[in-house]
């Protein structure tokens, strides 16, 4: 009877995993983070009594909202790379986030991981001055760098696995 070390062992790879896995893998999270985000916005609307967001001539949205918003993002992020290494995304396409040398992540790591893999977002503030359309194609334009980088890679690592000593993994 295998012991819990090689019963691991059999459902690890070496292999790196493409660069397409790991976005359709990203797409999958979208749609749980837009959820998580939707539950949030819900449940703070009933919290205020629906006077969350006020309109008019302009849109006011509470910084701390944005701020929970933002934590709760992150909190997913964090306990799924933690516990496991998997998003709810990247369990159908059987990868996974492992350290370089295939152990689980530290906190320090995912934090690392998470705040560079975000940092294009900081973009997000300059739409007042560009406008909208010109602010999400520059924050997609960087992200594609961000990305790119795997493609140069010989182990696939985009450049927020590589300021964490990270790599993405396909399950056996």
């Amino acid at each position: 009877m295998p012991t819990p070390l090689q019963t691991t062992d059999l459902l690890r790879t070496d292999l790196p995993c493409p660069l397409w896995r790991r976005l359709l893998a990203l797409v999958y999270d979208l749609l749980i983070v837009v959820a998580i985000v939707m539950v949030v916005g819900l449940l703070c609307q009933l919290a205020t009594r629906g006077q969350l967001i006020r309109t008019g001539a302009t849109t006011v949205i509470p910084v701390w909202y944005q701020a929970l918003q933002a934590l709760v993002v992150a909190l997913y992020f964090i306990s799924s790379w933690r516990r496991g290494g998997q998003t709810v995304g990247m369990r159908p396409w059987r990868i996974r986030v492992t350290r370089d040398d295939g152990g689980t992540l530290s906190l320090q790591q995912v934090l690392i991981r998470l705040l560079v893999a975000a940092a294009p977002l900081v973009l997000l503030m300059l739409e007042p001055v560009l406008g909208l359309s010109p602010t999400l194609w520059a924050l997609l334009t960087v992200w594609t760098a961000w990305f790119a980088v795997a493609l140069f890679d010989p182990r696939r690592r985009a450049l927020h696995d590589l300021a964490a000593h990270t790599e993405i993994r396909q399950l056996g």
